[in-house]
């Protein structure tokens, strides 16, 4: 007799379920944990739904499962998912409404949807690298970088807005689905990008968006296709840059100049939507006209001056003053400074305008001519030098010159500063006056007698006289006489000695005594002679006799060579040939 063993407790309930899984009820359903079967209230008990299934037992469903209280009553079916037949510590059967709900939702997303399909969706929250958006009921996710074709930094101002999303990715194992606006975007763009470029044509006008802005000009959104506005083509005036005249999300119209569809490039104009002002810039500004324009920019030759809206003129440094050394415009103007100035010239096809800041001002130059007379007497400071003479400033901006040559009557003066200092306070006396080339000659010496009257009768031919040694030239030596004077010792007569160099036998400075052997009053000279000295009265008066015969050299004017000196020198002693040891 064969012995039966016992079940045990846990697999006989296994294999009861396991029995009546594959029982049919009276509603068709099959009770497999993970299907959808309906549901029926039975009682309502607190947050407990007792539902029956059709099963031996009832099911428990929570009442937070359910979007509207108000309708769960006894008799009140809906969708429910089995969880498991019997529960170990209740024995009831487990149910979830809202499992049921979103199989339910889910597989109706398979049923509609494939990856590439397009829907319209609800962005619900925001979570860590995207957002969440609502697809039939289903959460998908949109990633932060297929929000827009831009990257958004801020995703909050997206919750709560309807868009159109692509599909991207599904997965039914992990149910999860990646979708994307931005792929709908740029097909679009794509699309009136494509469509634009066919349609676009130069000199037409278009309504767009400033999209971007940068330092040589801002990018417009023409609504597909993005065009660029160069900082040049903003204004017909100047702008330093394009936020002066635009900000990101502005609406402008703007002309097209340019269309490269190859290179899907478009050039814009917004000043080309205004007529151009320099058209008619000769009749609205004639030259000599005075207007008022702002300061908008300087340089180191001058300012440029916005007259009107677009229209700027220079005023070079040269016309800022009748009478003031302009060195840099900001000496004299700063930027956004209000002046007044005269229209000198008008180019209107190279766009250019010259104005005049001192023409509105009377010239003193056009008046010189009545404050400083030719000889009258004036007063100045030495402001400046030249190798050729020095500039006395007589008031602000005008200047007078004295020429070396007018500096004294009796020495010769190679630099002024042999006489002058800077910052001297000296009078001279106005030789010329020259308003149209802006000059005024001034004599130093000419404030003074001339002392040749006087020094004639003080320096007798034949007479000794002391005096050092000023200059020293290849052909002699000129003596600093009384008075300031200077005589000229030709080198022949130095020394009974032959003298091969001047600068042998004497030296700058150095005290000398000679005879004079002529005066010339007329030419202002003085002819001297070291070696002469010495002389009997027969030779003095031979000497003076030849001497008298030929003329006696000037000393030399500025600018004038010595070396012709020597030769003129020669010629009023060549009678004389000195040779050692003779006429002692």
């Amino acid at each position: 007799m064969a012995i039966r063993k016992p079940t045990a407790p846990g697999a006989k309930s296994q294999a009861m379920a396991e029995l009546l899984a594959g029982v049919g009820t009276s509603r068709g359903a099959k009770f497999v944990p993970g299907s959808i079967i309906k549901g029926k209230v039975s009682a309502v008990k607190g947050d407990d739904v007792f539902t029956d299934i059709g099963y031996k037992s009832e099911g428990i469903v929570q009442l937070s499962e359910f979007p509207d209280a108000s309708v769960v009553v006894p008799g009140y079916e809906f969708d429910v998912m089995l969880r498991e037949l019997e529960n170990d510590k209740t024995g009831m059967v487990s149910l979830s409404k809202k499992a049921a709900d979103e199989k339910i939702r889910w597989d109706k997303v398979l049923e509609t949807y494939v990856e590439g399909s397009v829907f319209k969706g609800t962005i619900r929250t925001q979570v860590r690298g995207g957002l969440i958006v609502d697809m039939d009921g289903v959460e998908a996710f949109l990633p932060g970088s297929q929000v827009d074709v831009s990257p958004a930094r801020d995703l909050t101002p997206y919750i709560g807005r309807e868009f159109d999303f692509k599909v991207i990715k599904i997965s039914n194992e992990r149910h999860n689905i990646i979708i994307s606006r931005r792929e709908l975007i740029e097909g679009t763009m794509a699309a009136k990008k494509k469509d634009l470029l066919e349609t676009l044509a130069k000199g037409e006008i278009r309504v767009g968006h400033v999209k971007n802005i940068t330092e040589f000009g801002a990018f417009i959104d023409l609504d597909g296709l993005d065009g660029l506005l160069h900082i040049t083509d903003m204004s017909w005036g100047r702008i330093k840059h394009p936020s002066e005249m635009l900000k990101v999300g502005q609406e402008v119209s703007v002309m097209v100049l340019d269309v490269d569809r190859e290179r899907e490039r478009v050039s814009l104009g917004l000043k080309q939507t205004t007529p151009n002002p320099w058209s008619s810039i000769a009749e609205q500004f004639p030259v000599g006209s005075r207007v008022t324009g702002k300061v908008v920019n300087l340089a180191a030759y001058g300012a440029f001056i916005e007259i009107a809206p677009g229209i700027e003129g220079l005023v070079h440094i040269s016309e800022f003053s009748w009478t003031k050394r302009v060195a840099r415009a900001s000496d004299m103007l700063n930027i956004g400074d209000e002046v007044q100035v005269v229209v000198l010239s008008v180019d209107s096809e190279n766009q250019k305008i010259a104005l005049g800041i001192r023409q509105t001002q009377a010239n003193p130059w056009d008046t010189v001519q009545d404050r400083y007379p030719v000889g009258s007497r004036v007063s100045g400071k030495v402001r400046n030098f030249t190798t050729y003479g020095a500039f006395i400033e007589l008031e602000e901006g005008i200047d007078g010159m004295i020429h070396v040559s007018d500096m004294s009557w009796t020495r010769k003066i190679n630099h002024p500063s042999e006489v002058l200092q800077k910052g001297q306070l000296v009078e001279a006396i106005v030789l010329d006056v020259n308003p149209k080339e802006q000059r005024i000659s001034l004599g130093l010496k000419q404030a003074s007698t001339d002392p040749w009257a006087e020094i004639a009768k003080k320096f007798e031919v034949g007479s000794i006289v002391k005096g050092k040694v000023s200059k020293i030239a290849s052909f002699g030596a000129f003596v600093e006489l009384e008075d300031g004077v200077d005589g000229l010792v030709h080198i022949s007569q130095i020394s009974d000695q032959r003298v091969e160099k001047v600068k042998d036998a004497l030296q700058i400075g150095q005290e000398v005594e000679a005879r004079i052997v002529k005066v010339d009053r007329d030419e202002r000279r003085i002819g001297l002679s070291i070696r002469a000295v010495n002389m009997t009265e027969d030779e003095i008066k031979a000497l003076q006799e030849e001497a008298a015969s030929a003329p006696v050299p000037s000393i030399p004017k500025s600018g004038e060579p010595l070396g012709g000196l020597a030769t003129a020198f020669d010629d009023a002693f060549a009678s004389t040939e000195w040779t050692p040891g003779e006429n002692n």
